[in-house]
């Protein structure tokens, strides 16, 4: 963390507050929990971070003054004043095109090559079925 720290400070001279609250939540909360909690943006001194569900929130919520305490050793206080969890919202993932052959339901009319008695089929169909 002390390294985290000491890069942290390079950066402080071209950086904004947002991406070096970013970059030290990175540093603080560690390789394990970073792929349950990120962090999204800096709002008026509070630290938005996303949570992957409820349980994670509600255990880094009971956190959230230790984690205050290695932000301020690394940042200083005047950068991150509190921390807020947020569920992210689920994405759904791309998913593939259907075809509009696919999507039209086959009619077994269609398979009458001659177009009058594929015509005088589905007019008997029709009279059938009313």
């Amino acid at each position: 963390m002390e390294r985290a720290g000491k890069s942290l400070t390079r950066l402080a001279n071209t950086a904004t507050p947002e991406e070096l609250a970013v970059a030290a939540w990175k540093a603080v909360i560690g390789k394990r929990l970073i792929r349950y909690a990120w962090a999204k943006a800096l709002v008026r001194g509070n630290l938005i971070v996303e949570t992957e569900d409820a349980i994670w929130q509600k255990q880094l919520f009971h956190l959230r003054h230790q984690i205050l305490r290695r932000l301020a050793a690394v940042l200083g206080d005047e950068i991150v004043h509190d921390v807020e969890f947020r569920i992210a919202t689920p994405r759904r993932p791309p998913q593939a095109a259907e075809t509009a052959h696919a999507a039209t339901p086959d009619d077994e009319a269609d398979r009458i090559e001659d177009p009058v008695m594929r015509l005088i089929y589905k007019r008997a169909r029709k009279r059938a079925s009313a």
